[in-house]
């Protein structure tokens, strides 16, 4: 490591104008990371999923790899007279005229008018998924062109569905991102300040990490459009929490400990280089156990987690890059300037602080630490008992207050329930059932029975038009395939306007073929974004099949949130199952390549472990047990874990090392107190940032899922800090003593004796 630290000073400059001028060249070269980012949370399923394979019946209603947008026109006062619902009618036609030749838009489909006539909706259909880059040109070309359309006083035009509300949602995500990384930089520099007490070092060592998250997210963007892995939305999130949280960490261990070696008495370059040399292979194990933990992830089934897993390792890897070659080329070019107005003092000497004191009294009684500590942390996991997962939770709506979600509510205030945010049954069937109707109107009535659903549309009542077989049969001999329909009926026509339009709405449940039949439920478990939705999807997939079965369907299947968020949750909690060990041994094994023991490594990673058992435990007591939510994100347990594990042991390899180092020296006794005197301050401002950093995520973040995610690491983070790195893990060392370095060199060295003082004197260090 000493090697990195010298070329970082010889070379200073040039390392600084390497990282600026890469930096730039990526973001002016390469796509953003917000640009790539797919908000289709079915995409990321195993293929093998019922929910994809709904969505394959679902085919002849939208095809593959496109996306839907609903136009809605509404007035706000109902019912219309004859002449203003046709006035009206003619406007809306000639708007979907006016969008023919909007880039991606491949079809537009009238969907009817409302039952009270005070709402007309189509179906677009679009060439490009809700994860193009551009999604959001096409829906803002076509939201200008409405806006400019000259309309009568109370009519309203809004674009929801699909494409529209994952473009808000995005949007929304975006402005919320914005807030919580100006947030966090704002928290870290503060307690920065207070950790330092100098003007520069906060923004030195808060700058690689702004560096990284700069340069990181075009080069994660680039690589994801070359099709090797996927972004969501968490990728985004999380990306910024663990650069920002991590490289301030890094960044403290290395300024801290050239902040001591100039207070022994070196230069600002040999300080750097020596704290290089010294925090180096600390700061490459810690990032190693990150990135060994995020490239475990590519094992998982869920999409979401094999895109998350290689993003936050590029991550990481730039960031371990920056701590070891863009942060001492800063620190060595503004020197003891770094420190203004502090001032060094090399002769000063003071006794040992309170985490030397608190130390000497936990190597004293480690049986009676460890014991309450186990109760303790014992008690917390027991809570995760109460543990039940919840579904996306939100609205696919859009974000309140957008167009989309404007749109959303008008179309719910004119059309049956189950025609907003629908659960979607499928059936499909041998022949066309044009034939034989009847088997359309018994699954329709069956479904309506079915305890899971609380209302039902279908082709015998399309927006809220109830339609018998015996007039559909009639239509469809007079007029024949609904798809097929002019958006208004002959002059001459003798059906009325209301019925035409009904029959012609039946596109969206009948299949072009006739032998598909799609229907539009509302759950009885409420909310299909509800843990209580989501928990009823065996119910309901086990409703349709007794259905299909009766009427001779063929095939069936259901999409929808609820059947998603199942899915979803079930690949999930099978990816832990698998991964949990992975990741534990290959932290083990960093571990015990940088501790040189096969000892040490057992007990750091159930030491880990341990403090996600308490803070899952503590996540479900306050959301669950207080918050009174139904359940925790599903994949809370999962991200938890691997963070957790990955992020814990940073402080683990910091204090073993530096006990390691003095274990040299002195008596393990006094190693424990020294050590943890030395690395006190680094420790706890370091957990205490890294958990404010996550807490602005928990506070502001855009979903329900990233403040679940930010509150419960931001609290593992700091069990982590406080109980398990200060008082556990020390207990543990000082019971096993020299076992603790088995089986390397230390382990067989005669141990020092210890002196009549708990402990040496030493110099003053950054610590103290």
């Amino acid at each position: 490591m000493e090697f990195f630290g010298k070329i970082a000073v010889r070379f200073r400059y040039l390392v600084v104008l390497i990282w600026v001028g890469v930096t730039i060249l990526c973001v002016i070269t390469l796509p953003s990371l917000g640009s790539v980012i797919n908000s289709d949370n079915s995409s990321f399923l195993p293929s093998d999923t019922p929910t994809l394979h709904a969505l394959q019946l679902a085919r002849p209603f939208q095809a593959t790899g496109g996306s839907t947008a609903v136009l809605v026109a509404s007035r706000k006062e109902g019912a219309l007279s004859t002449a203003s619902r046709s006035d009206d009618q003619t406007i809306f036609a000639n708007l979907l005229s006016s969008l023919n030749g909007t880039a991606y838009l491949k079809d537009i489909r009238d969907q009817g008018i409302s039952s009270d006539g005070a709402a007309h909706k189509a179906l677009l259909e679009f060439g490009i998924g809700t994860n193009s880059p551009e999604a959001e040109n096409v829906i803002n070309s076509i939201r200008a062109k409405l806006t400019a359309s000259t309309l009568p006083a109370g009519l309203n035009l809004n674009l929801t569905g699909q494409l529209a509300s994952a473009v808000d949602n995005n949007v929304a995500s975006a402005q919320a991102q914005r807030l919580t990384q100006f947030l966090s930089n704002a928290v870290i520099l503060i307690m920065l300040f207070i950790v330092y007490r100098a003007a520069l070092a906060p923004f030195i060592t808060l700058l690689p990490a702004v560096v990284v998250l700069v340069l990181s997210g075009p080069v994660i963007a680039g690589l994801a459009n070359l099709g090797l892995f996927q972004v969501s939305g968490v990728t985004q999130a999380i990306l910024t929490i663990l650069v920002l949280g991590a490289g301030t960490d890094y960044g403290l261990f290395l300024t801290l400990r050239m902040h001591e070696e100039m207070r022994r008495g070196l230069t600002p370059q040999a300080a750097v280089v020596e704290a290089v040399a010294k925090v180096g292979e600390s700061i490459s194990f810690s990032a190693g156990t990150i990135i060994a933990a995020m490239l475990s992830l590519l094992l998982a089934s869920f999409g979401i987690y094999r895109g998350l897993g290689p993003s936050l390792a590029i991550g990481m890897g730039l960031m371990l890059l920056a701590g070891l070659t863009l942060l001492p080329s800063l620190l060595a070019i503004f020197g003891q300037w770094l420190f203004w107005p502090t001032k060094l003092d090399p002769k000063a000497t003071e006794k040992p602080g309170a985490w030397g004191e608190l130390a000497v009294k936990v190597v004293e009684h480690p049986v009676i630490t460890l014991i309450s500590g186990f109760i303790l942390f014992g008690g917390l996991t027991v809570a995760t008992l109460g543990y039940a997962p919840a579904g996306f939770g939100g609205s696919s709506s859009g974000p309140v207050g957008y167009d989309s979600a404007i749109g959303s509510t008008a179309i719910a205030a004119h059309y049956p329930p189950a025609i907003v945010n629908p659960t979607t049954v499928l059936l499909q069937f041998p022949g066309s059932v044009w034939n034989d109707l009847g088997k359309v109107q018994e699954a329709e009535q069956a479904f309506e029975k079915a305890n899971v659903f609380r209302s039902v549309s279908g082709p015998l009542n399309p927006n809220g038009t109830p339609i018998t077989v015996a007039q559909l049969q009639t239509l469809y001999a007079q007029l024949g395939m609904p798809h097929t329909l002019a958006a208004t009926p002959p002059a001459s026509s003798p059906i009325p306007a209301q019925t035409y339009n009904a029959y012609r709405s039946l596109a969206q449940f009948i299949s072009p073929d006739g032998k598909t039949v799609a229907f539009y439920t509302t759950l009885t478990a409420g909310d299909p974004s509800s843990t209580l939705a989501q928990k009823a999807v065996p119910e309901i997939r086990n409703a349709i099949s007794q259905v299909a079965v009766t009427v001779g369907a063929t095939d069936n299947g259901v999409s929808g949130a609820a059947a998603v968020a199942y899915d979803v949750s079930a690949a999930s909690d099978a990816d832990l199952i698998r991964i949990v060990p992975v990741v534990m041994a290959l932290i083990a094994v960093l571990l015990g390549l940088v501790m040189r023991s096969l000892i040490a490594p057992i007990y750091l990673v159930l030491s880990v472990a341990l403090s996600f058992g308490a803070s899952f435990g503590l996540a479900v007591i306050i959301f669950m047990l207080l918050g009174g939510q139904a359940g925790l994100n599903f994949v809370l347990p999962f991200l938890m874990f691997v963070f957790l594990m990955a992020l814990g042991e940073d402080y683990n390899i910091l204090v073993m090392s530096r006990i390691r180092e003095e274990a040299h020296k002195f008596s393990l006794h006094t190693a424990i107190a020294d050590a943890l005197n030395a690395t006190g301050t680094t420790v706890t401002s370091a957990g205490l940032i890294l958990a404010a950093t996550f807490a602005v995520s928990g506070i502001f973040g855009a979903t329900d899922q990233i403040r679940q995610l930010g509150t419960s690491i931001a609290i593992g983070v700091l069990l982590d800090t406080f109980l398990v790195r200060t008082l556990l893990v020390p207990s543990v060392v000082a019971l096993l003593g020299r076992w603790n370095w088995w089986p390397s060199a230390l382990f067989r060295q005669v141990p020092p004796q210890p002196t009549n003082n708990k402990m040496e004197p030493k110099q003053v260090t950054a610590a103290e």
